[in-house]
């Protein structure tokens, strides 16, 4: 490792409201001169968004970054490892870099690379949902599962306690289906794009609409 190389910080920025910043994150990035975030093929950069009504990045150099959101394995590793390659450009000048959103994916290679890297939690997404809800994640003695929208439902939903079901948006008839067949359907509710001006709130899962945001998370009740 090159003590002359900059610090790659992975910075959460939390589910979407800038209050939700933590004090760690950001004060990190106040202190770091380059400041990377995904950015769609719109050109729109959402982590980025929710940093700037956290504090002024305007002097800040900005550093986009391409993800696929192909399901081919290699597809996502070219983008990972061209990722990684562009913040070690600005590691290698001394400068610390600062990413959100995707961010393990990048540090795990910058790592294996040498440069110094340095993990800052963000609020999650699902804490934040339960708190819209006024729920509880988890009481005495019950288990508390997060469940990929990609996942088996009709074997997830048959675990005890309860059951976050993350980025549902996509499949998000298919989980409804899965929820009235295990008979659950009536212990879930689902908040989408959690804390951010386009926010929705469902307690009522048969009341969705045809469209719905890929940040979209499910919370099961205990049963």
């Amino acid at each position: 490792m090159n003590s002359a190389n900059g610090t790659f910080y992975a910075v959460g920025v939390g589910p979407g409201d800038p209050e939700l910043l933590t004090l760690q994150a950001v004060n990190l990035l106040r202190q770091c001169p380059v400041i990377a975030a995904p950015q769609t093929k719109s050109g729109q950069m959402l982590a980025l968004d929710i940093a700037q009504g956290a504090l002024d990045l305007r002097e800040k150099e900005i550093l986009p970054l391409s993800f696929t959101m192909s399901h081919e394995p290699s597809l996502r590793e070219e983008s990972y490892q061209t990722a990684a390659r562009q913040i070690e450009a600005f590691l290698q000048k001394g400068l610390d870099v600062s990413v959100f959103a995707t961010a393990y994916y990048i540090l795990e290679r910058i790592r294996e690379d040498g440069f110094r890297t340095v993990m800052a939690p963000g609020v999650t997404s699902f804490s934040a949902v339960a708190a819209r809800l006024g729920c509880s994640l988890t009481q005495i003695d019950a288990p508390l599962h997060i469940i990929p929208a990609s996942a088996d439902l009709d074997l997830a939903l048959q675990f005890p306690g309860t059951k976050v079901l993350m980025k549902s948006g996509s499949a998000i008839h298919e989980t409804v289906q899965a929820l009235e067949r295990v008979g659950l359907l009536d212990r879930a509710a689902l908040v989408a794009d959690c804390g951010l001006p386009t926010e929705q709130v469902y307690r009522d899962l048969c009341e969705l609409p045809e469209n719905l945001s890929y940040f979209a998370t499910i919370i099961v009740q205990g049963a």
